[in-house]
């Protein structure tokens, strides 16, 4: 149903890994050459995104979805949102009428109470990938909203009279190797203490949030090699078996990232698409190799640890490298 390719990204083709804010003001700068307007991305690898979330909720759903002290008034504003937005931007599939969105992929339509943040009615009907879902209860709003995007969410709060932010919902199911349970009713500079090389980004944390609450819509990006093919990377999972040590086996893991600032209720929906690119396929010129080569090389032994890196890194650039001069 949804038949688009996805969206190709190429965040690392300055040739330097860093970990800084990089927003981009959504609908006004350029990404790669063009604007994009969009918060969801819908395309036909949804099937896929939506199994594997299907499969996260089915292990541990407390282990993915967390709440810390979401108000009511900026619960609904993102409700609202989400519906309305997802509605638009998936091109007629999903549809709202202000408080059931139905979806014509999934087979099932919701009916909300946006005030209350409950799911009130699931009707089930016949559609292409209606076995996906079949057994899924969602167990309220925010999580019916999340199973209907290729997205994760969370919503960042600030407390109204101390200014301090905190994240107050994660509706995370496809993490890349971090627990939201260790996220949850914690602020930026928490959040973001454990990922190597943040410092000067946390630095600068009370002009972020401000900027994301008050203003936006922005994107940024995030990207990291890995030779597993899975979308869900959540810490409690087993270690993964059989990855293979082959570079040319080996995936870009891209996020794209946005946020939406609501101003009178002092919050922000964050959403988050993981992107994965067979590194053969993505990297179709010896530029694009030498690049992905380069931004390898800036990164710190201890982002080459956060990443995963270490042990294939010096493997990794030799097959880089000799792309990037157009060798076998």
């Amino acid at each position: 149903m949804f038949s688009a390719a996805p969206t190709v990204y190429h965040p690392y083709l300055n040739g330097v890994y860093t970990v800084l804010a990089g927003l981009y003001r959504l609908g006004v700068q350029p990404t790669e050459g063009r604007i994009e307007h969009h918060t969801f991305a819908f395309d036909h690898t949804y099937p896929r995104y939506i199994a594997a979330k299907v499969a996260a909720r089915t292990r541990a759903l407390h282990e993915y979805y967390v709440l810390a002290g979401l108000n009511p008034e900026l619960r609904e504003q993102v409700l609202e949102f989400i519906a309305r937005t997802a509605a638009h931007d998936s091109g007629g599939v999903l549809t709202w009428d202000g408080q059931t969105l139905t979806n014509e992929a999934l087979g099932w339509a919701g009916t909300l109470d946006l005030g209350r943040g409950t799911l009130e009615a699931l009707r089930h009907f016949a559609a292409p990938h209606a076995e996906l879902v079949a057994e899924v209860r969602p167990t309220d709003a925010l999580d019916f909203m999340a199973m209907n995007v290729q997205e994760d969410l969370s919503v960042l709060a600030v407390h109204p009279g101390s200014g301090t932010d905190f994240l107050a919902a994660i509706h995370v199911l496809l993490p890349e190797k971090w627990n939201p349970q260790d996220k949850v009713g914690r602020d930026f500079a928490a959040v973001h203490a454990p990922v190597a090389g943040s410092g000067p980004m946390i630095a600068t944390a009370p002009k972020l949030i401000g900027a994301v609450t008050q203003r936006g819509p922005f994107a940024r990006f995030v990207w990291g090699v890995t030779p597993s093919g899975k979308l869900d990377h959540h810490p409690n999972l087993p270690p993964e078996d059989g990855l293979t040590d082959d570079p040319a086996q080996f995936f870009l893991r891209a996020e794209r990232q946005t946020l939406h600032g609501f101003p009178a209720q002092q919050g922000a929906l964050f959403t988050i698409r993981a992107y994965l690119y067979p590194l053969r396929e993505l990297l179709d010129t010896p530029a694009r190799s030498a690049a992905l080569a380069e931004g390898i090389r800036t990164m710190t032994p201890a982002q080459l640890e956060y990443k995963g890196l270490t042990r294939s890194r010096a493997t990794l650039l030799d097959w880089l490298d000799r792309r990037a001069r157009l060798e076998p």
